[in-house]
């Protein structure tokens, strides 16, 4: 590998690195959209960099394109109501989960340089055709066309669920009586007509 290419392939895992981080981490919706973007970009690089085109493209076209924006659409749909209330649990069930994350990719990465250094490879030799449209379309449309399909009712699912919960929280003026209507339209607390006098 060339320079230019070692810091290509830097640049990329750091987007995917931070792009992460920042879409488990971030307690805004908008800005852990925006570190999910950032980790899809990440991954096209390094598509780009398998000199697989085509899947770097459709990462960009269907998940950035399409994904991102449909969890922006949902995001801006639901309004405050997105942001999720704070967590009252205790902070051991996260650092477990952290500890065992890292102790399974440190295990993971000490089993493929070993296998490398002792053996064969894990990873077997790419064939020609892998990451060309033409291996992408067959095995899309016959051996993936069920999970494919799938996928497709599933965002389509998502998208009338999230439409149906923000309908749902939403109060109609029409059917609050008379001064609560007003009052709603003018952002005002609902007062009586007549309100009760005071006991002596």
């Amino acid at each position: 590998m060339t320079t230019l290419e070692i810091g290509f392939f830097a640049i990329c895992a750091l987007l995917v690195l931070l792009g992460g981080v920042v879409t488990v981490a971030a307690r805004n919706p908008i800005r852990g959209a925006m570190g999910l973007l950032a980790t899809i970009i990440g991954v096209a690089g390094m598509y780009l960099g398998l000199a697989a085109e085509f899947l770097a493209a459709v990462q960009i076209i269907v998940y950035a394109g399409a994904v991102v924006v449909l969890f922006l659409f949902v995001i801006m749909l639901l309004g405050p109501l997105a942001t999720s209330p704070p967590d009252a649990r205790s902070a051991i069930p996260r650092y477990l989960g952290a500890v065992v994350f890292v102790l399974t990719s440190a295990a993971g990465l000490l089993l493929f340089f070993r296998s490398g250094k002792a053996g064969p490879t894990m990873l077997p030799d790419a064939p020609p055709g892998l990451g060309s449209i033409e291996s992408i379309g067959h095995e899309l449309f016959t051996q993936g066309i069920v999970p494919f399909e799938l996928s497709g009712a599933l965002l389509l699912i998502a998208v009338v669920g999230a439409v149906a919960v923000a309908r749902g929280r939403q109060v109609d003026p029409t059917t609050l009586p008379k001064v609560e209507r007003g009052s709603a339209h003018h952002g005002e607390t609902p007062k009586a007509d007549h309100p009760k006098e005071a006991t002596p």
